[in-house]
């Protein structure tokens, strides 16, 4: 057990530091402090000695320098057990501090405040607050940390069951969490001078430092029988907020992620359903009611139970047409009042507002050891180059533009079918260009009576050989839009020839796996 006869008390933070302080002078322990800390303390009645006169140096530099002094580090580093330590303590009249009761300067909220100046952020950077609790941290047999107000209560209570003494276990358990702290609070910093230096070029560190903080604990995972958890990085907030509805689930959130970033790549009034992270159903129009009816329409017996993203407020008559059939989860900018109460009929029915488009520099993949890291696919299309002898229409060319979007957010091999404004057949996540074509082709025929004119095809990838082109040609598509770049290039070309169909090349692919 440790036995605390002295404290030393420092804290940005003062909630409920004057309860532990009672309780250390309840049991006659010698109470150190600086500055506001010292101030707050002896303004509620406690006997308190300066750091300055117990050092007999004063705070300088404007308070940049308070603890840093050998007085300080030697009373809290040296090791009780050993005669050499004790020697020197004793030949310079060094008094042990048994406990460090410190928090830092609050740099993350001063620097994601409004309005501050980079003095006030360059002067939150605390530096004798983590060297002390560090030192004491590493010092651990010895003398007891605290650095948050919430293990205070712990702390009070077994310093009144021990007669001012600390198990050795909780001391271990506190040291702990300092340098998960300080690690986490020198990362902020990090994070504060890489935006001072304006990096605009994406640099991949040997050792890349990643902070997350926890949101929630998920029912399950993708399946029940896996445990789940929701982090987002720690320098951000959450994106969202949930106006009704059950907790999302692991499933619910990866597909709001997919959902939201297809419809923020549309400037006019947009509407995309998801199953499964991939799009069934894409629409724009002059509203979002029409763009529903049109996204439900490219495919309404998988939009059953999907999630829906709009990039414009959500109208009651949008709603009223939602409640018609099953989704988990809505997401808009925002929901007009009528709008809302429609969507209460549905107890269990998400409804998720999110602001504004959710945009990172990397894209992150987990794997069993490590990760993978990447930047966003932020391009749509390095050029768009005729390469038939057949030049598309001005119409078939924003069809081709709108096929082109969409099918950059389809998992590969993706193949997206497409009329103006409005996707028609959609083949996802097959292992051959050819499969994709014609699970597309499918899906028009199950969900149009008449093949939609001007019919286009996007292609994620080039096509290895041309009878996907013979596929798509069959049921009706004039005009193809694809990266090109295959070997057989000259032979895809030469079918679209033969065919009378126009092909564009983007010189971008779009894979997503």
């Amino acid at each position: 057990m440790i036995k605390i006869n002295r404290a030393l008390i420092s804290v940005s933070d003062k909630s409920n530091i004057i309860d532990i302080a009672k309780t250390l002078t309840d049991l006659n322990v010698e109470i150190l402090s600086t500055g506001g800390t010292a101030k707050t303390l002896k303004k509620s009645g406690f006997s308190v000695k300066e750091v300055s006169e117990f050092t007999d140096f004063p705070e300088i530099l404007d308070g940049r320098v308070k603890t840093l002094h050998p007085f300080i580090y030697a009373g809290i580093l040296f090791k009780r057990d050993k005669k050499e330590h004790i020697s020197q303590i004793e030949q310079f009249n060094i008094k042990p501090i048994d406990m460090v009761i410190v928090n830092l300067y609050p740099f993350e909220k001063t620097y994601q405040k409004q309005n501050t100046t980079q003095e006030e952020i360059i002067e939150n950077i605390d530096i004798g607050g983590p060297s002390m609790i560090r030192a004491a941290s590493k010092n651990f047999k010895d003398v007891v940390v605290v650095i948050k107000p919430e293990f205070y209560p712990d702390i009070i209570s077994e310093l009144k069951q021990n007669n001012g003494k600390i198990s050795e276990n909780t001391s271990l358990k506190m040291a702990k969490e300092v340098f998960k702290f300080t690690s986490f609070y020198d990362w902020v910093i990090s994070k504060y001078f890489d935006k001072l230096e304006n990096e605009k070029n994406i640099e991949f560190p040997e050792i890349l430092g990643l902070y997350f903080k926890k949101i929630e604990e998920l029912r399950y995972g993708e399946n029940p029988h896996q445990k789940a958890c929701w982090y987002i990085n720690a320098d951000s907030s959450l994106p969202y907020k949930q106006i009704q509805g059950k907790q999302l689930s692991f499933n619910n959130i990866i597909d709001m992620e997919s959902a939201y970033q297809i419809v923020s790549e549309f400037k006019t009034s947009a509407c995309v359903i998801i199953k499964h992270t991939n799009p069934c159903g894409v629409a724009i129009a002059e509203n979002i009611s029409k763009a529903y009816e049109k996204a439900v329409q490219s495919d309404p017996l998988s939009a059953f139970g999907g999630i829906i993203a709009f990039n414009r407020t959500v109208s009651a008559e949008t709603a009223k047409k939602i409640v018609m059939s099953f989704y988990e989860v809505i997401i808009a900018p925002q929901f007009e009042n009528e709008a809302k109460d429609i969507f209460k009929e549905k107890d269990n029915l998400r409804i998720i507002e999110i602001p504004n488009p959710v945009n990172s520099q990397y894209l992150l993949k987990g794997l069993s050891k490590g990760i993978l890291i990447q930047q966003q696919d932020n391009i749509l299309w390095s050029n768009l180059t005729p390469i038939t002898k057949k030049r598309p229409s001005e119409e078939e060319m924003e069809c081709l533009k709108f096929a082109w979007i969409v099918c950059k957010h389809v998992k590969s091999n993706a193949i997206v079918l497409a009329t103006k404004n409005q996707t028609v057949g959609i083949g996802a996540g097959q292992m051959s260009r050819y499969d994709s074509t014609r699970v597309s082709v499918i899906k028009m025929k199950d969900n149009f009576k008449k093949t939609p004119c001007p019919l286009v095809m996007a292609s994620d990838a080039f096509f290895p050989f041309p009878d996907s082109i013979k596929v798509a040609a069959k049921a009706g598509v004039t005009a193809v839009i694809q990266p090109a770049g295959s070997v057989k290039d000259k032979e895809v070309i030469g079918i679209c020839d033969k065919l009378g169909i126009s092909m564009i090349a983007t010189e971008t692919r779009h894979f997503k796996h």
